[in-house]
This record gives structure tokens, sequence and C-alpha cells, in this order.
């Protein structure tokens, strides 16, 4: 059997260090700097490499990176994490295919490798299926205020084109063989990462206060297991919520009972009816619980529903998913696979996708309500804002993933969707992480995983908006624009190439008299771009 060379395998070691770096940036480690220099040694390797070459080396550093930063997957099984780290980290490995195709065709720079980067990101996180963006690199940076003010410009893909960029040319600087213009150029493009993050840190605008809302959010469940069947049969559930109310101490204007709070739908149940009924009126406040309820008009789906009472106890509105998780909420190819995979009878009946935002008026502020997974998707929490959410409020239930990073990734998540749009956040959890975020993506309280507890808190409503929510994707564009035009380049090389050599083999004299020049320049970059590292 023919051995792998020690080259090759240096260079994947190198991949799989990059997907593991990068995953330390990230919770529970959550050294958020790392992300500067995470990718470097994936840069390295696959300098030189082919399409495929860099393909294969893109998709070790992908499937370290998401195996570890999601291993919480592994609660649903083996058979859930493995195919899950290969499919997304598949867009790595795209990825490194473009980039290597285009270095072959002598289209390679460091702004062009983040913006192939951007277009990978923005695909996994809209296709298949809904799409899964939690992985982006900007987020790293959630706890570094000047990261938050580059998301306010360019949400977190700004944020993520920088990284990359500042990886691609530090690796250029490590592999540096083309003399001092060379050398200029690597050190002139690190400046302008600089600049670009000091201009949106210096210049950055604060968001417009119109009011304040004062929040009870309520934690109530504090089992790390599934509940027994007694447990469900005395509802312990709402009961331990409703419980937990009585610990709020006025004046409150909105309290919270998180996602999977509820075990029965609050517009018709008349327990968990009367007794939200009674917790609104006895506080005088909007109350906001979610329940899985059946969907109309047959009942064979469900719905993820927050029902948002007023301070008269009458239901005043309600909000249904829209933003469903794959092989969580909704089973695609059910026909086929439920037989095949056990582990999807966990997900007996799918969930129907509401069929608009929710936006309500409470205490005078217009809150933007999301569920869970769909606040880690910023063009989504984009049009609340547009549409005129001064607080964004998420119910989540992250019981599942037990005490596993999940939870901290949520909160971090939750803090770039803060400073994207200059909002504050709120989230509710029924078992924890519950966190009040402020407009500038700061944690101001924060509780902890499986403890019954209650936080009340004043947030600042704002208006006004940022870059990002005035422009939206617009690096997304910018990156599409660019690739496509590198990728119609490298064709059109390509294309002169073959004719050349075509013409070469007719008239060998009178081709290589016109071409000599810039064939020898060819050659010689050819063979520098295919040099090991």
């Amino acid at each position: 059997m023919k051995q792998p060379r020690p080259a090759t395998v240096a260079r994947f070691v190198a991949a799989a260090t990059s997907g593991a770096l990068l995953a330390l940036s990230r919770p529970p480690f959550d050294i958020g700097p790392l992300a500067c220099i995470a990718l470097v040694p994936l840069f390295v390797a696959w300098r030189g490499r082919t399409a495929r070459g860099a393909a294969g080396l893109a998709f070790v550093a992908g499937v370290v990176y998401y195996g570890t930063l999601c291993v919480w997957i592994w609660y649903f099984g083996a058979i859930a994490l493995v195919p899950f780290s290969a499919a997304v980290a598949a867009y790595w490995a795209a990825a490194g295919a473009v980039v290597g195709w285009l270095r072959t065709r002598g289209i390679a720079n460091p702004w062009l490798t983040a913006a192939v980067w951007v277009c990978a990101d923005a695909l996994v996180a809209r296709w298949p299926f809904g799409g899964f963006s939690w992985g982006e690199v900007g987020y790293a940076f959630h706890d570094v205020a000047p990261a938050r003010a580059v998301a306010s410009v360019g949400g977190v893909t700004l944020v993520t084109f920088l990284a990359v960029a500042l990886n691609a040319l530090l690796a250029d600087l490590l592999g540096q063989r083309r003399g001092l213009g060379a050398y200029v150029r690597t050190q002139a493009g690190i400046a302008v990462v600089a600049a670009v993050v000091v201009t949106a840190t210096v210049t950055r605008a604060q968001p417009r206060a119109v009011g304040s809302l004062h929040v009870a959010l309520v934690q109530g469940n504090d089992q790390n297991r599934d509940l027994t069947q007694a447990e469900i049969d005395a509802r312990y559930l709402p009961a331990s919520h409703f419980d937990l109310a009585r610990r709020i101490t006025d004046p409150v204007d909105l309290i919270v009972f998180p996602e999977s709070s509820m075990d029965a739908d609050p517009r018709t149940d008349p327990y968990i009816r009367s007794n939200l009924a009674a917790v609104a009126r006895r506080h005088h406040a909007w109350v906001l619980a979610n329940a899985s309820v059946d969907a109309p008009p047959d009942g064979h789906e469900l719905s993820n529903l927050d029902v948002l009472f007023d301070p008269k106890g009458r239901v005043e509105g309600a909000y249904s998913k829209r933003h469903l998780v794959p092989f969580g909420e909704s089973v695609p190819f059910r026909a086929s696979l439920e037989h095949v995979v056990s582990e999807l009878q966990r997900v007996p009946r799918d969930y129907r996708p509401g069929p608009k935002p929710g936006l309500f008026p409470v205490a005078g502020v217009r809150i933007g309500t999301l569920i869970c997974f769909e606040s880690a998707f910023g063009y989504q929490v984009r049009p609340l804002v547009r549409d005129g959410a001064q607080v964004i409020v998420i119910s989540t239930n992250n019981r599942s993933y037990r005490r596993s990073a999940n939870s901290a990734q949520h909160v971090a998540i939750g803090q770039m969707r803060a400073a994207e749009t200059g909002r504050p956040v709120v989230q509710a959890a029924i078992s924890g992480i519950t966190a009040v975020i402020d407009a500038d993506g700061v944690v101001h309280d924060r509780t902890h995983l499986f403890d019954r507890t209650v936080v009340q808190a004043t947030v600042e409503a704002t208006a006004g908006e940022t870059p990002y929510v005035r422009y939206g994707e617009w690096v997304t564009l910018a990156s599409m624009v660019a690739v496509a035009v590198a990728i119609a380049l490298g064709v059109a090389r390509a294309r002169r190439t073959t004719s050349l050599d075509s013409n070469s083999e007719l008239e060998p004299a009178s081709i290589d008299a016109k071409i000599a020049g810039p064939e020898v320049v060819t050659m010689a970059d050819e063979r520098e771009s295919t040099a090991p590292p």
C-alpha cells in the first residue's frame, strides 16, 4: 500500500490545527482573538495545491471545527454529529476548491480568499433546509467592542470578511517569496484591516433612546434530564414557572415565560390561560408565553407559538416560529429516512412555519419576537428592526443540550445581533442561559444553567438605523460580485491558454515569438505558486 508522503501528512495536520484553533475561539473556551490566526495553518497548507487538494484540506479543517464547536449535537447520537459535520464542512471544501482553482489561473489575493469564504458562509446560512449560520467566524469576536462596531456597519459578515482576510495576509507574510514589494503589499493589507476596525469604532453611531422597558425573565426548569411521567402528569414545567412568577416585584412592563415553558396551548387550555391571565393582572404587565400547539386546521402538524397577553389578561396576539430547525422541528424526506434513522422518532410530527413576523406594541415600546434558532440569522432579524422593533425578545429552550456550550454560544450570537441592529436583546431560556444584552452588545445580566431564577432588568428601547440595518447584506453581495468576476476571468484565461496551446501545435515558431516574454513570467509564477511552503 502506498504510504502518504510526510509533506502531505503535515498539510492535513495543519488543516486540522486550523479547525481546532477556530473552535477554541468560541465558547466554551471563548478565546476570541485566536480567530485572528486560526486559519493561517490552513492557508499556508493549501498554498500551491490544486483545487482538489485545497478542497480536501479545507474539508478536514471544517470537520474538526464543526465537530468540536457543535459537539452538543452528540446528544442526538453519532448518527447526527458525523453527517452534520461532514455536510457543513463540505462548504469549506467548496471554498477551498474555488480558491485553489483560481490560484492555478494566476488569480489569488487575501481579499479574494475572504470574499470566497463569505460566499460559502452565505450559502450554508441559507441552503438547504433554511441553512445553518452558527459557525460564522465573526461570532468569535462577540466580546470585542471594536468587532461589534464593525458588525454595526456590515453585520457579522463584515467581521468574518476582515478576520479571514487578516488570516490570509498573515499566511502570505509567513510564506513570502516575492521580495520587498510583496512584503509591503501584505503589510499594507494588514494596515487596511486595522484602519477599517478603527474607523468603525470611532464613527459608530449610538442608537437613539426612545423609552425603557422593565422586563422579568422567568427561568423555571432546573432538571438536567428528561421529566418523568409523574412530573409531566403533575404539569411540572408550567407550575414551576407560575411559582417563580410570584417572586417578581413591581413594577414590570413585560414578563417572559421562555420556549416550551407551557405544556399546552395558552389560548385554550384552562389551567395555562387562567394562570397567565392572573400573572398579567397581578403585575399589570404584558405576558409572553410559549408552547407547542396543534396547527390548524387538521392538527397533523405543530406550531411553536408565542402568545401575548395584555395587562388585563386578554390574549392580544400570537407569533408562530417561521424558521424551523431542520431534523429538530421538521424532518425533510421523512418517509425515506424515518425507517433508517431511529433517532428521528424523537420528532414524531413536523412543525408548520408561521406566516408573518412577530411585532407587538408593549407598554409604549415595539418588541420583535424570535424563537430560539431564529436569532442565529442576521438577515432575518434585520427586517424586524426595519419594520420598527425597538427591543428584540428571544424565547429559547436549550435544555436538550444540557451543560454543553450551546447556550453560551447562543448568548454570544445574541450579542452580535444586538450590535448589528443597535437594539437591546433579552433572551429568556427555560433552563439557561437567560441574558439581558444592551444595544452595544454588552451582557448586563446572565444566569447559570439549570437555576430556577427570575431576572428583572430595565432595558433601554432604541430607534434609528445602523448602516447594517439600512444597507443589509452588502458585504455578501460585494463578495459575490468579486468572486463571479474572478471566476469569469479565470475561465477566460483558461480558454486563452487552450487556444494558445492549439495554435502552438500549428505554428510553433510564430506563437513562441509572440508570447515568449509573458510565458516566462507565467511559468515562474506557476513554479512559485506550486512550491511547498
